[in-house]
């Protein structure tokens, strides 16, 4: 049977074609094509969106590091995680992604227009890192990212009041300015000593980048680190003419175990100091006036002081005289009614072969004759408008603060000090304060300050003439400064809280920040009445003694409390440790000192540094290592004589003449330490 089809336009009739009518069972047939034909174009374009995905998941992938919208996450070679970013502030466009050869941009996220990179850089075979950088294109915009520490331990970032090994975070913080501070002043803030620099057991290092306007916070509950860019309601200030655009940049690295990296960054990105302070303050103690006498010293109890060091048998690399000896703060002569013939004492004490080195700091209080014609020069610190000094408090009054971004200012100080020095010999100079707490809130110098705590470096800097014994307690990208930096001032507690616990984790976090000349503060602590465990006028006795100890193996040690305010066995104990440190552990520190110039290595290294892969290792805070070769356990806790001692893995030999061989790391349990010994363990080659 045939049947007519309609034509073209004109309707004219096509050839016969024969067509069966379609019946019922066909119909099954055809549906089947249909979806056949519709299966094919979903695998087809499911295949497409598959293959777009690779390659977006290409282009969001480099080296090790794995971005997504939400943040990003780095592997170590073995596949592992080892650190978690998230970004808190804004989320990723990632149709805005590009990749070209070792930098992947992104131009968008979802709150506006950015300027975000991660650029690859591999310094060594075995290390990669990874510039990071999120610039907001708004004002006021903050920039946050998120860092979860959950499975690793953290080291590094600031001395702290409360200072734990590894870092031990609690409660919830806001990010707030990672600037200098005196923790003495309030115990919240972060301390005089500070980098923008942590290290994880994972092989991770993080430095944030100097031009970041840089807040710190935390969460405990989530285990999370905050790190924040951001100018307002912050002493951050953008530079003149630039808009307040919020930059978050840092660099991250990755290596194969923590001691490996950080040698690495150190090498890469902290400075290093040009040479070695003098070697009499590595071999003899520092004796200072100010735990025994603080402000009541006088020439008359400071010549005593002086005999007593050389009638008790003690060495003394010098002297230190603290405040107070001029009549007011900001001058830089002898006070005549406390110290009656300042230029007979001199020369009595040099007679005796013993140098001096004098208290200073960076305040003219109102009261002082200097004042007057410091404003008048315009040496301080100003108030915004730059029209009057800023008048600032600080724990001994009120006035000005030196403006050491001024060439003046600075040229000012450093004229007072030199005539100190050639008017009565002195020696060097302890260089108090210097951190951003005590300059105010709003404020003016002479050349622009992004970052407040840039001042702390530029007060360092005051000490370069004199480092040869020079002492500073604050420091920031001070590392070059070649003197020795003291930790501030401990209470005479045995705790965590600026007292003898504190002690080792300090060392440690402050070695790990780059300062390797390092004074533990003085033996015993400050010996402040209301923080004092004690008598209230000496520390505790067995505490003084378990102080000077663990002292003993310090880069340096300093006496104020000296040991003849307590007995005979107390002077024979430090006699004795005294001995042991100039013999024993300074011709060990000094050659260690002298690495530090081309390595930056730290001299009081924590247990991990030869045991990268043991997971105790990374917890332990009571006990360190002077190089690699000599290991300390001191004793920390009242009523012990006894404690447990971690072994690494090695060949030792106990101050005691045990020897231990052992492949595997140990535990030396209730190891006993008389109250006049300090257990110490010698590597054997």
């Amino acid at each position: 049977m045939y049947q007519v089809v309609p034509g073209g336009a004109g309707g004219t009739i096509t050839d016969g074609v024969s067509v069966k009518k379609m019946n019922k069972d066909s119909r099954p047939l055809v549906g089947a094509g249909v979806i056949g034909v519709v299966l094919v174009i979903a695998a087809v374009t499911a295949w497409c969106y598959y293959i777009a995905s690779l390659r977006k998941a290409d282009l969001l992938k480099t080296e090790l590091l794995d971005l997504n919208k939400d943040g990003f996450l780095i592997r170590n070679q073995a596949g592992g995680i080892v650190l978690k970013m998230g970004f808190r502030s804004g989320t990723l466009d990632l149709d805005s992604c590009s990749k070209e050869d070792v930098i992947l941009r992104c131009s968008r996220s979802f709150a506006g227009k950015v300027n975000f990179f991660i650029m690859t850089v591999k310094p060594k075979e075995t290390v990669v890192c990874y510039r990071v950088r999120w610039e907001e294109l708004e004002s006021d915009r903050p920039v946050e990212h998120a860092m979860s520490y959950n499975e690793s331990y953290w080291y590094g970032g600031a001395e702290t009041a409360v200072q734990h090994w590894p870092i031990a975070i609690s409660g919830q913080q806001a990010p707030k300015p990672f600037v200098t501070s005196d923790v003495y002043s309030n115990r919240n803030d972060f301390g005089g000593i500070l980098e923008r620099y942590w290290l994880s057991s994972n092989a991770t290092a993080i430095k944030i980048n100097d031009s970041v306007p840089f807040h710190l916070g935390w969460n405990d509950t989530e285990k999370t680190m905050y790190f924040q860019a951001r100018y307002q309601d912050s002493p951050y200030k953008p530079a003149p003419g630039r808009p307040p655009y919020a930059e978050l940049s840092y660099r991250v690295c990755v290596g194969p175990d923590v001691t490996s990296i950080h040698k690495v960054m150190v090498r890469r990105y902290f400075p290093k100091p040009n040479k070695v302070p003098a070697k009499e303050m590595f071999r003899h103690p520092i004796w200072s006036t100010w735990a025994l006498h603080k402000t009541n010293i006088t020439q008359e109890k400071f010549l005593t002081y002086a005999e007593n060091i050389r009638k008790y048998g003690f060495n003394c690399s010098h002297l230190e005289l603290d405040d107070r000896y001029s009549s007011q703060y900001g001058e830089f002569e002898f006070d005549t009614h406390k110290f009656p013939n300042a230029s007979a004492m001199f020369q009595k004490l040099k007679a005796d072969g013993i140098l001096v080195s004098l208290w200073t700091h960076p305040f003219v209080n109102y009261d002082s004759a200097n004042f007057g014609p410091c404003v008048q020069k315009g040496l301080f610190v100003m108030e915004p408008t730059g029209q009057l000094p800023a008048l600032v408090k600080w724990w001994n009054g009120i006035g000005g603060i030196l403006d050491f971004t001024n060439p003046e200012a600075r040229n000012w100080f450093t004229s007072q000090l030199r005539f100190l020095r050639h008017k009565y010999a002195i020696s060097s100079f302890k260089l108090d304060a210097g951190e951003t707490n005590y300059l105010p809130w709003q404020f003016r110098t002479r050349a622009h300050l992004p970052d407040p705590s840039t001042f702390t470096r530029r007060y360092t800097e005051m000490a370069i003439p004199f480092n040869e014994r020079a002492e500073l307690r604050s420091g920031y990208g001070s590392q070059n400064i070649s003197c020795f930096f003291r930790l501030i001032d401990r209470d005479s507690v045995w705790g965590y809280e600026l007292g003898l616990k504190s002690l080792i984790p300090t060392v440690l976090t402050i070695s790990i920040l780059g300062y390797q000349f390092i004074l533990p503060d003085m033996i015993g602590g400050n010996a402040y009445p209301n923080r004092t465990d004690g008598n209230g006028k000496l520390p505790d006795r067995e505490l003084y003694i378990r102080w000077l100890e663990l002292s003993a193996f310090m880069p340096s040690m300093q006496f104020s409390i000296p040991p003849w305010e307590y007995d005979d066995e107390v002077v024979a104990i430090a006699q004795r440790f005294t001995e042991l440190h100039e013999t024993l552990v300074a011709p060990r520190v000094i050659e260690l000192a002298g690495e530090v110039l081309d390595t930056g290595d730290p001299i009081i290294r924590p247990l991990w540094w030869i045991a990268t892969s043991d997971e105790t290792a990374y917890r332990v805070d009571s006990q360190f290592l002077i190089g690699d070769d000599l290991m300390v356990a001191p004793v920390l806790e009242p009523g012990k004589q006894e404690r447990d001692i971690y072994l690494p893995a090695g060949r030792w030999k106990s101050y005691k003449g045990e020897r231990y061989d052992n492949k595997e790391p140990i535990h030396l349990t209730d190891y006993p330490v008389d109250l006049d010994e300090i257990a110490y363990f010698e590597w054997v080659q």
